[in-house]
């Protein structure tokens, strides 16, 4: 598919969608017959009809993921086999790759040009990363006396609940599936509500590839059903969530009150971009921060959505800011020369203007946008909007808006600045700037965050963990070969040798 805005078009009209759930390597309506309806936030018209599946369904899921589990089929595969069948696996995903593309952004609103040039090809290479590792990871044997041998062995989990969220759907989903099948495991995902296609064609391709029934299962359907059914389940040994802290909670809540099954949650964020004075190419700086706070729209959890300014330079960099976001062209997200797309939904929608009017009535300067867009074509967008002059005790610092909405505080001291940065119940991820590599040091290790990048916005890549400190995250990252042992167990088998 040429990103060209007639042949995306024309792509998107011929899509086929699969709208049931995938249990046991066969397609299958919900079982009470039920359906909800999933649309395009850039029209707001309904795309298509999905099964909504509930605890019925997520009971099929856990049986076939348990039964296949315990044969050995897949948890006792040989480490190459498994290894092959998941790289078939991402050659699958990267030959319908423009097919993944625009169901994330016709299901989710968002552009084109980052789901086709970022997301999917980051969902190949995270598949492809965890095949590899596969047969290149060492079990241990301790330092005991002659007469003990000792090994330390990983071992899958077993049945691993994965839960997403419709911000980075086909994403999202490789970071969880990712590592956790690559570790042996069977796994019964339940994608969001708002985003279940592309999910759905990932299960299919993985059959397609030769992945056994019964191993990756999708289960669509409402979190208060199908989530909740997941997360209580007596039959699922872990369940990795990526949303918000409040539904997070829940999870924790459900594992305490079933069978104590692992949880690992990453969360939400209001990360800080910290600007000290001697921050090197304002130019750049300001390309960085706008990519912070704007890609995606937003929703994003890594969102850079407080700019912790110095106050020698806030003037100047505000304004460098503000001219850059006026060339972050909105629209359809069909089109690639559109750089944001469309709110997920209209409730979402209206959230992100109550912030923007909270803004407002606490007293910060509206710098930037601040509206609605676009009404007519029945989508849900909102222009770029920067606010100046805002406090850290204001509610556009303190909530995660998830919308395209940045606030500039100013500071005059580095310990100023890392009490802002600081000053909130968030810990995802964090950026600064200097030319000071003491400074760099220093202020990098002392932000609590679980990613801190310095004199760029960034989360790492695949190599690196992702995830957060305090409430925005417990237990557990995405990517790196971190993810992939968390999806184990550690087990110590102790001989006495004659």
């Amino acid at each position: 598919m040429k990103l060209e805005y007639s042949a995306v078009k024309s792509a998107a009209r011929k899509l086929k969608f699969r709208t049931q759930a995938f249990i046991d390597g066969k397609f299958v309506n919900a079982q009470s017959g039920k359906t909800f309806t999933t649309e395009n936030p850039a029209t707001g018209k309904p795309l298509a009809q999905v099964a909504a599946c509930d605890t019925t369904d997520i009971d099929c899921a856990v049986m076939a993921a348990r039964r296949v589990f315990e044969a050995g089929t897949w948890s006792r595969m040989k480490p190459a086999d498994r290894k092959k069948l998941l790289l078939k696996y991402a050659d699958l995903l990267e030959a319908n790759a423009s097919e993944l593309a625009l169901l994330d952004t016709l299901e989710a609103g968002k552009p084109i040009g980052d789901c086709a040039t970022m997301d999917i090809p980051d969902t190949i290479l995270c598949i492809r990363w965890h095949a590899e590792a596969i047969d290149k990871l060492y079990s241990h044997v301790s330092p005991t006396g002659p007469e003990n041998l000792a090994l330390i062995l990983r071992e899958p989990v077993g049945v691993v609940g994965c839960v997403i969220p419709w911000n980075f759907p086909a994403q999202m989903a490789a970071w969880k599936i990712g590592p956790a099948l690559a570790a042996g495991n069977s796994v019964v995902l339940k994608p969001a509500e708002l985003t279940s296609l592309s999910a759905i064609r990932m299960a299919e391709l993985a059959a397609e590839a030769g992945v056994p029934a019964g191993v990756f299962n999708v289960v669509p359907g409402l979190g208060e059903t199908a989530g909740q059914a997941l997360g209580r389940h007596p039959d699922v040994d872990m369940v990795a969530f990526t949303g918000s802290t409040e539904v997070g909670r829940y999870f924790l809540m459900y594992s305490a009150e079933s069978n104590l099954k692992r949880i690992i949650l990453e969360c939400g964020g209001k990360s800080p971009q910290v600007v000290f004075a001697d921050a090197p190419d304002l130019d750049g700086v300001a390309n960085n921060a706008v990519g912070a706070a704007f890609w995606n729209m937003g929703e994003n959890c890594s969102c850079g959505s407080r700019l912790i300014v110095h106050k020698k330079i806030k003037d100047e960099l505000v304004e460098k800011i503000a001219k850059l976001a006026k060339t972050w062209k909105v629209g359809d997200p069909l089109d690639p020369q559109n750089r944001l797309g469309a709110m997920i939904e209209k409730p979402h929608l209206e959230k992100v203007l109550g912030y923007i009017e909270a803004g407002k009535a606490e007293g910060a300067r509206l710098t930037l946008g601040g509206r609605r867009i676009l009404e007519k074509t029945g989508g849900y967008y909102v222009e770029p909007t920067i606010f100046d002059k805002v406090s850290n005790r204001m509610k556009i610092a303190r909530e995660e808006i998830f919308g395209p909405v940045l606030s500039v505080i100013s500071f005059t001291t580095e310990e100023e600045a890392v009490a802002i940065a600081n000053d909130t119940n968030y810990g995802l991820a964090a950026s600064l700037y200097t030319r000071d590599l003491n400074r760099a040091h220093r202020v990098s290790r002392a932000i609590r965050a679980g990613t801190v990048s310095v004199n760029c916005f960034s989360e790492g890549d695949i190599t690196t963990p992702f995830g957060g400190f305090k409430a925005s995250g417990f237990a557990g990252r995405d990517k790196s070969i971190w993810a992939h042992e968390q999806y184990t167990e550690l087990k110590t088998i102790w001989m006495q040798l004659a």
